[in-house]
């Protein structure tokens, strides 16, 4: 009789659990499927806004908004400002600089090409890369010294050499397709397997041009001069450039329209 009643008062304590998990695990089912309902439209709504923002704001990049930091040299200018004099258009539509270790003396109608800068002092800075060319700490700081220009209403800072050609208009197209407030570091490798495997295959080529949101390229300038002493050990610009902005942890948004091509 004993053993009889234990084993009902048992059994009855396992019913009890069972339907009390049953009902623990519907309860559960229910919330899971309710709360991703609710998950999966506000992802759509965000989404929607999000294709929204970049679209209206996609319609509204032209080449007003885009500043030009070109790099160049006294003794290179010479005979490569012939290559800027074929992309650049002096119409007030058009902003950036040349900068220059310093100014040549007999310069030409400087109606056809942009405006001369003088690079600042780098002497302070160490370049420790055997073979290697101590200009290229100059060339890096041309960033730093394009956003220091401060020009109004700027979108898009866009980095290149003397000898790079650009077609603005295609340019201005490309940017188009991204938000500018974010955080953006566009360009391309070389197309020489070579040099990427010697520099890296998430650089831009600066032969290529490259560019940099705005709203990244104020960052980056405030901390540019502190990265620069980080990297004394590298070979050139561009690859001081790409550590700072790795640094930011920002990596390279490839655009095949950027060409780095590298005589071998």
């Amino acid at each position: 009789m004993q053993l009889f009643q234990k084993h009902t008062k048992a059994q009855s304590l396992i019913n009890f659990i069972l339907v009390t998990s049953s009902f623990c695990g519907f309860y559960v089912l229910v919330s899971v499927l309710i709360l991703g309902t609710s998950n999966s439209k506000l992802l759509v709504h965000l989404q929607h806004s999000s294709s929204h923002d970049v679209f209206t704001k996609k319609t509204n990049t032209t080449l007003d908004h885009v500043v030009f930091g070109i790099a160049s040299s006294k003794s290179s200018w010479t005979k490569r400002k012939e290559y800027v004099k074929l992309w650049w258009k002096n119409n007030n539509a058009m902003k950036g600089c040349v900068f220059l270790d310093s100014l040549p003396q007999n310069e030409d109608d400087p109606s056809s090409l942009p405006p001369l800068c003088v690079s600042e002092d780098t002497s302070r800075f160490r370049y420790t890369c055997k073979g290697g060319l101590r200009s290229a700490i100059r060339v890096a700081r041309v960033v730093a010294e394009t956003v220091a220009l401060n020009h109004s209403d700027v979108k898009w800072y866009v980095f290149g050499d003397d000898d790079t050609v650009f077609f603005p208009e295609n340019l201005v197209k490309t940017l188009s397709k991204y938000d500018h407030e974010l955080w953006y570091y566009i360009g391309a490798h070389s197309e020489i397997y070579e040099q990427n495997r010697l520099f890296g295959f998430g650089m831009a080529f600066g032969g290529a041009g490259f560019a940099i949101s705005s709203s990244l390229a104020k960052v980056l300038a405030k901390v540019f001069d502190s990265c620069l002493e980080r990297y004394p050990h590298l070979y050139g610009s561009d690859g001081r450039v790409y550590s700072c902005l790795a640094e930011l942890g920002v990596g390279l948004t490839h655009e095949p329209g950027f060409h780095q091509v590298t005589n071998s």
